[in-house]
C-alpha cells in the first residue's frame, strides 16, 4: 500500500478524491519563536461534498454496503451526516440518518439536516435514551425495523469503526516521514486511531478532542484493536481544548479562527479545526514540542454552510 494508492483510492464509483492531499507549509511566528515548523495537511481538499476524514472513514463502508441502504447516526448538526447523505446523492444510495433527539422532529430543520434531507436523507428523530443504546443489538434492530431498512449497512456515528480506521491509516502513511507530530481533533477517535497506525518509526500522533468527557481513550484502544488486532502506534490526548464540549464555541475561539484565517487564508471550520489549531498554539507556547521539531495539522473540515 502506498499514500497515493490508500485501500479505497479510487473509492466507490462516482467519488473522485484528490490523494494525497496536499501538505503545505504554513509560516507563523507563534511557532517559529519555538522552533517549530507548521505544516497543514490539506484533507478538507480532498473531495468537495466528502470532506477530509469524512472520505477516509466513508469510502471504505459505502464499498462494503454494495448498494444497500445505509444507515448511520448522528446529532442535529453532525457533519458525518451531511458527508453520508451527499454521498448517497453521489453514489444512487439510500440513506437514513438517525438523529439523536426526539424533540427535533417537531421543529423547522437547521442548515445542517435541511443539507441532509436536500440530498435525499430520511431523517429518524430518536429520543435520547435510544440513542444512547443504538449499539446494542436489541435497540439498534427496533431502529432498522423503524425505518424499514432491516437489511441495511450500519455505519456507527462518526463513522468510525474497523473499516474506517483502516482507511485512516492512510493518511498516516501520507504523513510518515514529513512530520514529527500529526495532529488532529478528534470527535469518535477513529481519524486518530488509523492516523497513529500510519505513521512511520519515532512519530507520534496527537489527538484533541472536541468533547468533554474523557471517554475518548478507551473508544481509540477498541477501534485500533478492532482494526488491527491490537494496539498500533504511538497516540496521545490532550483534553483541555474542547471549548464547553461538542457543537459549542466562545468568542474567544472565533477570534483566534478569524485571525488564523487572516494570517494564513485558510478558511477555519470552528467545531473541529479552530480547536485544534489553537491548541497547537497554546501547546507550542507551552514548550511541549522540542526546537527543531516538525508539527502538521490535519485540517479535517471546512466551514459550513
Amino acid at each position: 500500500m502506498t499514500s497515493a494508492d490508500p485501500p479505497s483510492a479510487t473509492g466507490p464509483t462516482g467519488l473522485r478524491p484528490q490523494l494525497p492531499s496536499p501538505l503545505q507549509e504554513a509560516v507563523d511566528a507563534r511557532f517559529e519563536r519555538h522552533g517549530v515548523r507548521l505544516l497543514l495537511k490539506r484533507d478538507d481538499l480532498i473531495h468537495p461534498e466528502l470532506v477530509g476524514n469524512k472520505w477516509r472513514k466513508l469510502a471504505p463502508n459505502l464499498a462494503a454496503a454494495a448498494g444497500r441502504t445505509v444507515v448511520t447516526f448522528g446529532g442535529a448538526y453532525s457533519n458525518h451526516l451531511r458527508a453520508t447523505a451527499a454521498a448517497g446523492r453521489l453514489l444512487g444510495l439510500r440513506t437514513v440518518g438517525v438523529v439523536r433527539g426526539q424533540e427535533l422532529a417537531h421543529r423547522p430543520l437547521n442548515p445542517s439536516l435541511a443539507r441532509c434531507a436536500a440530498d435525499g436523507m430520511r431523517l429518524h428523530f430518536v429520543d435520547r435514551s435510544v440513542y444512547r443504546r443504538k449499539a446494542e443489538p436489541d435497540a439498534l434492530a427496533a431502529v432498522l425495523r423503524a425505518v424499514d431498512a432491516e437489511d441495511a449497512h450500519v455505519v456507527p456515528e462518526g463513522g468510525s469503526n474497523a473499516a474506517a480506521v483502516r482507511g485512516c491509516a492512510a493518511l498516516g502513511e501520507e504523513l510518515a516521514g514529513h512530520a514529527d507530530v500529526a495532529a488532529v481533533a478528534c470527535g469518535t477517535g477513529g481519524t486518530l486511531a488509523g492516523l497513529a497506525a500510519g505513521l512511520g518509526p519515532g512519530e507520534r500522533a496527537l489527538g484533541v478532542p472536541v468533547l468533554r468527557g474523557g471517554f475518548l481513550g478507551g473508544d481509540i484502544r477498541a477501534l485500533q484493536t478492532g482494526a488491527f488486532g491490537g494496539p498500533r502506534g504511538d497516540w496521545s490526548l490532550d483534553e483541555r481544548f474542547h471549548f464547553g464540549g461538542y457543537a459549542r464555541t466562545t468568542p474567544e475561539l472565533d477570534a483566534f479562527a478569524q485571525d488564523f484565517e487572516q494570517r494564513h487564508g485558510l478558511p477555519v471550520e470552528r467545531l473541529y479545526v479552530a480547536k485544534l489549531l489553537h491548541g497547537l498554539v497554546a501547546l507550542t507556547a507551552e514548550g511541549a514540542f522540542p526546537r527543531g521539531s516538525t508539527v502538521a495539522a490535519v485540517i479535517t473540515g471546512r466551514p459550513f454552510p
